[in-house]
């Protein structure tokens, strides 16, 4: 099965539980991939993170059944997740602008968001610089801070600024393997990978043998084939690798993405470019 009938098959398994509890986890299984990934790659793709698409989906039917039929509100509450009536008219007006007892009346202006579905476009005017390397067994360290997946682009930067404050890049590069291939100060998303991964472990970190110091933690990988990309000037340019990343590298290579964290390693400044290591494995 190809990426896009994989992505195709996860919207499946959402819509089919649409009123019911949805395990992240499961859809990216689906799709063959990490839940961290899945997530990523459902916005990068679609522009619209995956709870804020089951958001929009659950009221799109539940405004259809009002329309449709006499249910009570809060039985549609229930049946669609939320708490209390007031919790779904919150919501509901958030959405469609007009409370769930007003739009039972004729001519009331609603949103639809239709289901979604995946298919490849064929894109690549600008050419991706990548390489491929065999890394064997390594350890980094360096700290650790839980971050809200829906909140990630604001929370991660954040705790970066926090860190030059308190001297957290002196002290990993003290500790650094300066052979290592990984050469700069690496940010890793790890520990995301059950339920609905609402939360996922952002550790700021180097490559290194050393004991972690005091208030650091350590973290191994296994030998594994890896996809390296450039990304050329400041750190904001990390982004539009990721989303090239999942847009036009992922469906046409020879490689899928690997069970393990990716990792965007930011080198030295007066090299003006950073890179972003993502596990790999060969497609079937």
């Amino acid at each position: 099965m190809d990426w896009v009938a994989r992505m195709n098959e996860a919207i499946r398994y959402i819509e089919e539980r649409i009123t019911e509890e949805i395990e992240y986890a499961e859809a990216a299984k689906i799709a063959c991939c990490s839940t961290y990934h899945f997530q990523r790659m459902f916005s990068f793709l679609t522009e619209v993170s995956l709870s804020e698409y089951i958001r929009r989906r659950r009221l799109t039917l539940a405004a259809f059944e009002l329309q449709s039929s006499d249910v009570k509100v809060i039985d549609l509450a229930l049946k669609y997740g939320y708490d209390s009536p007031e919790a779904f008219t919150r919501a509901f007006q958030k959405v469609h602008g007009t409370t769930p007892t007003a739009a039972r009346s004729a001519g009331t202006k609603l949103k639809a968001y239709p289901r979604m579905s995946f298919q490849l476009s064929i894109k690549g005017v600008a050419e991706m610089d990548y390489r491929i390397e065999a890394c064997g067994p390594f350890s980094i360290v360096g700290i650790k801070n839980r971050v809200n997946t829906e909140q990630a682009f604001d929370e991660v930067p954040k705790i970066w600024a926090s860190a030059g404050e308190r001297g957290i890049f002196g002290q990993l590069w003290e500790v650094r393997n300066a052979d290592h291939m990984m050469r700069g100060i690496l940010g890793v998303c790890a520990n995301g990978e059950f339920g609905k991964n609402e939360e996922f472990d952002y550790i700021m970190a180097i490559a290194s043998e050393q004991a972690p110091p005091e208030g650091m933690v350590r973290m191994e990988f296994p030998e594994a084939t890896w996809a390296v990309f450039e990304a050329p000037g400041s750190p904001d340019q990390l982004q539009d690798i990721w989303k090239r990343l999942y847009t036009e590298w992922v469906p046409v290579s020879a490689y899928e993405l690997a069970y393990l964290p990716a990792i965007e390693c930011y080198l030295p400044i007066e090299e003006n470019k950073n890179e972003l290591w993502v596990p790999v494995v060969k497609k079937r």
